[in-house]
């Protein structure tokens, strides 16, 4: 009889352990699980923190650059926004541009745009959505606006329209040689003419 009781408190004894086991290492494991999952969601807000910082770091605030050649030329080009293109450091897309072309014993060029893409390493300038040029007594408009520095050429296309005191007149695109100081209007097709309006 006594072995009986004795077995029984034993079992007793031996199943409340075993019940206290499992819970600790339940609880043990849902701790183990809890890290992790915390451990991961830490690492995972130090990357898109690191992402954010990488793609902030990529804007550049109030922009401005500025070039001279061998003549003494002068390139002047600033932007409220920049942006360096992530597939090419060298391109910046722009954006509220101007830029002053002051050429050496002639009158400034100015410029404006919405929109632009610089190349940091030939200085060559893409201007884009409501492009006003103004030089001289000169304003031409366009939506978009091919500079070449290297080539002192200006290359205006797509809504072109040139007017001062005297003419106003739209074509397909206007060319302007910097350093010849001189214009070429055109159209794409042969068949069209640029359309001429004098004013008064």
């Amino acid at each position: 009889m006594k072995k009986k009781i004795i077995l029984g408190i034993s079992f007793m004894i031996l199943f409340f352990s075993l019940l206290v086991f499992l819970y600790y290492k339940s609880n043990y494991k849902k701790e183990l699980f809890e890290k992790k999952a915390n451990k991961s969601l830490i690492e995972k807000e130090i990357v898109e923190t690191s992402e954010e910082k990488i793609e902030s770091s990529n804007v550049i605030e109030d922009v401005s650059y500025s070039a001279k050649d061998a003549k003494g030329n002068e390139y002047f080009l600033k932007a409220g926004k920049g942006v360096i293109d992530q597939n090419n450091s060298n391109y910046i897309f722009l954006t509220s541009v101007e830029a002053i072309i002051n050429l050496k014993n002639y009158k400034l060029i100015e410029i404006a745009s919405d929109f632009g893409k610089y190349n940091i390493n030939n200085y060559d300038t893409i201007f884009s959505k409501n492009v006003i040029i103004t030089y001289l007594d000169n304003k031409i408009t366009g939506d978009y606006l091919d500079f070449s520095w290297d080539k002192n050429l200006m290359m205006i296309s797509k809504n072109v329209t040139l007017e001062n005191d005297k003419n106003s007149l739209q074509a397909d695109v206007i060319e302007v040689n910097i350093e010849k100081r001189d214009i070429k209007i055109f159209m794409y097709e042969e068949t069209k003419k640029v359309n001429i309006k004098k004013l008064n």
